[in-house]
């Protein structure tokens, strides 16, 4: 559709598909951009049409009163306050529909409409520039209208697409998703309308697992909006390696065709068409090589929208998947098997660049990312039969779950490649438990070793900047590695992993006890985590005495606080300089930690020290002094007295003497070795921490040297990325804001526990039959069975917490031992027997399970449950309100 001389100006408002490409979602907005894009590619039939672009909706919209002050009232508002979201949408897009179209636009879309040759009937429909995106569809959003007769409906229709851009559920959305209200457009498609026999939706990966070499075909007859609208059931069909492998045909008693008078209707199918296949297995296949060829073209999984008109299919519509989780980059084209290491580490949350790339320096094993989070490559140890038993056993031993998609993923003979050549004896030749007696010393000289070296980087680093610091961080990782994976200290984390696994299946065994080691490691000491939950106790004791530091805290508890401003305001008060003082003297021992804390770029409780109030406010409520010495001296006597009873009932069994005699040395393994389990990781996190403040303040200078915008744009570079800026002083703002757009959207994904080169998202099952009807089954970390009103949490510093209640979230990681002094028992959805957690439960004798999927969901904040450490799962008891 070529533009007439002399019309350059009057054309502005409109442009044919041919001169539009994918580039232009500014112009035309999303699915204007994809449909023109669509219309290139060879052999994909797409109606003709043209676009009404932004600077039309612009044009229209600058003549809406006070629309400003709309739209901004419109972008303060939170997603949850519907009501006034759906009042003010409202009234702006009324405003926007009863301003009537200027007529130099007009002039344009009607001549456009004469050269197209669709005066009879079209397709009107709304084109937003935040639509159709790869990090968020917008799908159903705005709106569609079908067979719209004549110049005059058009242009009112097309005034009608304009509004749409406000309806409550794309405002809802584009809240939810960071958009600004004000910087989004809205361009529209016209095309000539086609009137189908049959209609339906392509989906290039399964919906269900994400396989993305499955795909998915939804049919109906008639126009699509049926299906769309949920009028009827659609035949389904599923295509794989261009063969249709399983197919559910529906009753279709209805369809919806175009009226002759205009728009739509909805009219009965005959009887003997109801059950009657929409498409056949040709016509499938056919459109499956169809949505493979658009997939290829666009690089991404694709939901897309046709018709089948005169055994031709149509394509309407064209836009990324953006729910799938995207696949780790391999080096070549085989089979792999990637487990999330996030559900090893307690942190499910993604990552960024820059926190991923110090993980991957950190780590000893090779790391793969994707959608913000690492997994590691399993494909060579599940293919080798020395290792594949280990592996599987490990894994489901630290997460059952993932072993069992493990176990899944072993079942299909053909995934996985041939086993290498591993040469004699494999690679496990010579593994196996790990001998060495209780000795205290051992951990006081691995901890020791820790300290003297984290001093040392701390004097050190100070004197360093530009390149050479970036490059003293880089050499001093390997000292972390070094500190971190040393010999003696994965022997003395296994020998307690072991000694605790031993005494579980021998007392199990030989006295039917269950978990005797949860109350054996109670107290244990050297355990850094346990000991920090219990060091906010003392923090409390100092604070308790003085009522006006205690009333500005639950204040700063109510307001927030940014920073560290508030403790010079504490400062002030009477009592507050001791009360200051024991803050920074926790935060000097535990400030380098925070929630997702393997993640470098988190901000730490010494950036944010009032995440900690609300913790500190709650121990001065719920605890009298000196609770936290008499939590740790209970602990120890209970430990004590199950041990004495333990061994008391063992002697007097057949060969009682070495039965007891065996049990003491893995009692005494256990109290001298688990405590240290905590310890790499802090010191990993205090390392960070050291590295984090260096390279913040480099940060810093680059703002002043006006390389970068903000300090926190090295958290969006990888740290070879830092190196070489630090090295150019010239960076990639443009990059920088599609890694920040990409983390936000990473946020709405969930990270699967194993992954597939194929995009499938494998889950694994508990298969058990000894829990309770209605109950939720877990993995059993902590012994015991407690009663209590369930409090559902996702943020640590917004947890209410009372005696008794019981702890339910996502996961925990070691920022949130603070809590658990207040709590009877845990339920996380991820965990395993040896991850944090799980140590610290055992270490306050809390009941806990986890690995309970979906528990913050299943599980309503203020019900009462029943967590049964012991045996592993949860029962439902009542209602939130009963």
């Amino acid at each position: 559709m070529r533009k007439p001389p002399g019309e350059e100006r009057r054309m502005s408002y409109v442009l044919g598909f041919e001169e539009i490409d994918r580039t232009q979602v500014a112009t035309v907005g999303g699915k204007g951009a994809n449909l023109a894009e669509l219309s290139r590619i060879e052999g994909i039939a797409v109606p003709e049409g043209f676009c009404v672009t932004t600077a039309a909706f612009q044009r229209v919209v600058a003549e809406v009163p006070a629309i400003d002050d709309r739209i901004d009232r419109l972008s303060q508002l939170e997603p949850e306050d519907r009501e006034s979201i759906r009042g003010l949408s409202a009234e702006i897009r009324a405003a926007i529909e009863e301003c009537a179209v200027p007529g130099d636009v007009a002039v344009a879309i009607t001549g456009a409409l004469a050269r197209l040759g669709a005066q009879d009937a079209c397709a009107v429909r709304s084109s937003a520039t935040a639509e159709d995106l790869p990090t968020a569809s917008f799908a159903g959003q705005q709106d569609t209208f079908l067979n719209i007769v004549g110049p005059e409906a058009v242009l009112r229709h097309v005034g009608r697409c304009w509004g749409s851009l406000f309806t409550e559920r794309a405002v809802t959305y584009r809240l939810r998703n960071g958009f600004d209200q004000r910087k989004v457009r809205m361009g529209v498609v016209v095309q000539r309308m086609v009137f189908p026999q049959a209609a339906g939706i392509l989906v290039t990966a399964d919906p269900l697992t994400s396989n993305r070499k499955v795909f998915s075909v939804d049919a109906g007859f008639g126009l699509g909006e049926a299906l769309v609208s949920g009028l009827v059931n659609p035949d389904v069909y599923t295509v794989r390696d261009g063969e249709v492998v399983s197919e559910t045909v529906a009753t279709k008693r209805v369809a919806v065709e175009a009226a002759p008078e205009g728009g739509t209707r909805v009219e009965e199918i005959e009887p003997e068409r109801q059950n009657r296949p929409v498409l056949t297995h040709a016509q499938i296949v056919r459109l499956a090589q169809l949505g493979r060829r658009i997939e290829a073209h666009f690089g991404s999984p694709q939901d897309i929208e046709w018709c089948l008109v005169d055994d031709e299919f149509r394509i309407v519509q064209s836009r990324p998947i953006t729910t799938l989780f995207p696949i780790p980059e391999a080096d070549d084209d085989e089979n792999h098997v990637y487990i999330s290491v996030g559900h090893q580490q307690m942190m499910t949350d993604p990552m960024k660049p820059l926190g991923i790339s110090v993980w991957q320096l950190t780590s000893p094993a090779p790391m793969r990312h994707a959608g913000g989070r690492l997994f590691v490559d399993a494909t060579r140890g599940l293919a080798t039969p020395a290792t594949r038993a280990a592996m599987v056993e490990g894994f489901g031993k630290s997460d059952p779950l993932t072993g069992d998609a493990l176990r899944t993923v072993l079942e299909r003979d053909d995934f996985l490649p041939p086993a290498p050549d591993e040469g004699p004896g494999g690679p496990l030749a010579g593994a196996g438990p790990i001998l060495i007696e209780a000795d205290p010393a051992v951990v006081a000289e691995l901890i020791a070793d820790s300290e003297a070296s984290l001093e040392t980087l701390k004097r050190d680093i100070g004197t360093k900047s530009g390149p050479e610091l970036v490059d003293f961080v880089l050499a001093d990782i390997q000292e972390l590695r070094r500190v971190l994976f040393h010999p003696r200290s994965q022997q003395v984390i296994k020998a307690g992993m072991e000694a605790t696994w031993w005494l579980n299946d021998r007392l199990q065994e030989w006295l039917g006890e269950k978990n005797a080691a949860d109350i054996l490691a109670q107290s244990v000491p050297h355990n850094v985590t346990a000991e920090m939950g219990l060091a906010l106790l003392d923090v409390a004791d100092v604070i308790r005495p003085h009522p006006e530091v205690v009333a500005f805290l639950r204040h700063i508890e109510d307001t927030g606080a940014e920073g560290t401003g508030f403790l010079d305001e504490l400062a002030q008060l009477p009592g507050g300089r001791a009360a200051r003082a024991a803050i920074d003297a926790y935060l000097d021992r535990y400030g380098m930690r925070c929630a997702g804390e393997i993640d470098i770029t988190r901000p730490r409780w010494s950036e944010h020290p009032a995440a900690l109030v609300p913790t500190i406010v709650n121990n001065i409520r719920s605890f009298e002094p000196g609770a936290g010495a008499r939590r740790f001296e209970d602990g120890r006597l209970q430990a004590e007295r199950k041990a004495d009873e333990l061994l008391e009932r063992l002697r007097a069994l057949p060969d009682g003497d070495r039965k007891a005699e065996e049990t003491t040395r893995m009692i005494d393994r256990v109290r001298t070795f688990s405590g240290y389990r905590e310890y790499p990781k802090y010191g990993m996190v205090s390392r960070y921490w050291v590295y984090k403040q260096a390279l913040s303040r480099e940060a810093e200078r680059l703002v002043r040297a006006r390389v970068l915008r903000e300090p926190d744009d090295i958290f969006f570079l990888t740290f070879d990325e830092l190196r070489e800026v630090v090295r150019t002083h010239r960076v990639s703002a443009e990059l920088i804001r599609e890694r920040r757009g990409a983390f936000r959207s990473y946020g709405a994904l969930t990270p699967p526990r194993v992954l597939t080169s194929d995009g499938e998202a494998v889950t694994g099952a508990y298969r058990r039959a000894d829990v309770p009807d209605g109950a939720l089954p877990g993995m059993p970390v902590s012994a015991g069975t407690v009663e209590g009103r369930a409090r559902v949490v996702a943020d640590m510093a917004q947890a209410d917490l009372e005696p008794g209640d019981i702890l339910v979230t996502a996961y925990t990681d070691p920022s949130w031992t603070p809590l658990f002094v207040a709590i009877t028992g845990l339920v996380t959805e991820v965990g395993g027997l040896m991850t944090h957690g799980a140590v610290i439960a055992r270490e306050y004798g809390l009941p806990a399970v986890v690995g309970v999927e979906h528990a913050t969901r299943l599980i309503r904040d203020g019900q009462r449950i029943r967590v049964n450490g012991t045996d592993g799962y949860i029962e439902i008891l009542s209602r939130p309100d009963e």
